[in-house]
C-alpha cells in the first residue's frame, strides 16, 4: 500500500560526525527510532546522501561517505545521492516522491544550518506539507555561535516562515503519532 508520508534523513554520514555535533548520540537514537516507526506503519524512509568530488570529504564509496552504523538502510528504504545542499537539485527526489504519492515530509538530519535548511526551503517552494522533527537534527558549533543556538534558531525560523500551501510544523519526535 502506498503512503503519502515519508521520513527524510539528510546526510547522516560518518564523515559528518568526525567533528563534534550537538547532542549527536541522542539525535541519532531518536532518528533510528523514528525510522523504525515509519517502517512499522508502512511509510517511506528516504536517506539523502551527499556525494563529494575527489579530495572532498564525502567522496562516494569511502568509509566516511557511508551512513552512520546506527541508522541502517533497509531494503525497502530509498537512498537519494546529491551533489549540493539542496536535496532536490539535480536529483530524482521529487520524481520518487511523486511516484510514491508522497505529499507530507518529516525532516531530520545534519547539518541543520546547511543541507537540512536548504532542502526544507526547497520542499516548501514545491508545496510539500512539511514537519521538522525539532530534536532530530544537529549541527556543529560555528565561529559566530553555538550549535544549540543554530538549532534553536532554525526551529524558530522554520515554524515562522511564510507558507506557500502549508505552514511548516516543528515538533519533537515524541509528538509524531500514527
Amino acid at each position: 500500500m502506498e503512503t503519502t508520508e515519508a521520513l527524510i534523513i539528510v546526510d547522516m554520514q560518518k564523515v559528518a560526525f568526525t567533528v563534534p555535533r550537538y547532542n549527536a548520540e541522542n539525535v541519532i537514537q531518536r532518528i533510528a527510532a523514528l525510522a523504525e516507526k515509519f517502517r512499522r506503519h508502512n511509510k517511506k524512509v528516504i536517506f539523502i546522501q551527499h556525494n563529494g568530488v575527489v579530495d572532498n570529504y564525502c567522496f562516494p564509496n569511502t568509509k566516511e561517505w557511508e551512513i552512520v552504523d546506527e541508522l541502517p538502510v533497509h531494503p525497502e528504504d530509498i537512498v537519494v545521492e546529491k551533489l549540493a545542499n539542496d536535496s532536490f537539485y539535480k536529483t530524482n527526489l521529487q520524481e520518487l516522491l511523486t511516484k510514491h504519492g508522497i505529499e507530507k515530509l518529516y525532516f531530520t538530519g545534519c547539518a541543520s544550518d546547511y543541507c537540512v535548511d536548504t532542502t526544507i526551503k526547497s520542499a516548501l517552494s514545491k508545496d510539500y506539507d512539511i514537519t521538522v522533527v525539532s530534536d532530530c537534527h544537529t549541527t556543529a558549533d560555528r565561529p559566530h555561535c553555538s550549535a544549540k543556538t543554530l538549532i534553536d534558531f532554525h526551529n524558530w525560523l522554520w515554524a515562522d516562515m511564510t507558507q506557500t500551501k502549508y505552514k511548516i510544523k516543528v515538533i519533537p519526535a515524541s509528538e509524531i503519532l500514527f
